[in-house]
């Protein structure tokens, strides 16, 4: 590869590097041509998947800011998929797929700034996606909402009822809303 190839090889991936909300680095040995097409169909829109020469790949990393952990990952016939859609989805497409072809090794990933191992990027797989999460947060807030909104209403319900059986309880008493005022007019002396 000639100076100006690995240049702009080197520019390419640190673009993809700064570009994406995260990169999951794969091991691809004994894949065949079909199943790294069927790995790109699978993760559509969610990551390009691409193979890397490893040392292009840690100067790249060097010049985007990513650390030495993911850099030491670098070992072996290396591909990174470059997540640009949802992480979870991403990193679930990958996990699905080397579940089916156990020849595709997930070594791990470098997500939000973060330095990921290959069991962190598995359990990120495992969560739900971002939809899913956010439906629940609404779900969770909503019904916040509606137990403040019934908790509020049921103050005046409750003194409006409260009101109520305090009157049923003096007329059964016999007494009437003009009982004290009668009262206090036959205790006053008569002129």
């Amino acid at each position: 590869m000639a100076k100006a190839d690995k240049a702009a090889a080197i520019a390419e991936l640190k673009e993809e590097f700064q570009s994406s909300s995260g990169a999951v680095l794969t091991e691809y040995r004994g894949l065949t041509v079909a199943q790294m097409k069927e790995l790109r169909t699978t993760l559509g829109e969610h990551a390009r998947f691409a193979v890397v020469k490893n040392t292009l790949t840690k100067i790249a990393a060097t010049d985007a800011g990513l650390d030495d952990e993911f850099k030491s990952l670098l070992q072996g016939p290396s591909a990174i998929a470059f997540v640009k859609g949802d992480v979870v989805e991403a990193a679930k497409g990958l996990r699905d797929f080397a579940k089916a072809n156990p020849m595709l090794v997930i070594k791990g990933g470098y997500i939000d700034g973060k330095s990921m191992n290959a069991e962190e990027v598995t359990k990120l797989a495992d969560l739900e996606s971002r939809e899913v999460l956010l439906a629940k947060l609404a779900g969770a807030m909503k019904g916040s909402m509606a137990n403040a909104a019934a908790l509020f209403n049921a103050l005046p319900t409750q003194a409006a009822q409260l009101a109520e059986a305090l009157r049923a309880k003096r007329e059964e008493a016999g007494e009437t809303a003009d009982a004290p005022a009668a009262e206090a007019a036959a205790e006053a002396p008569a002129e």
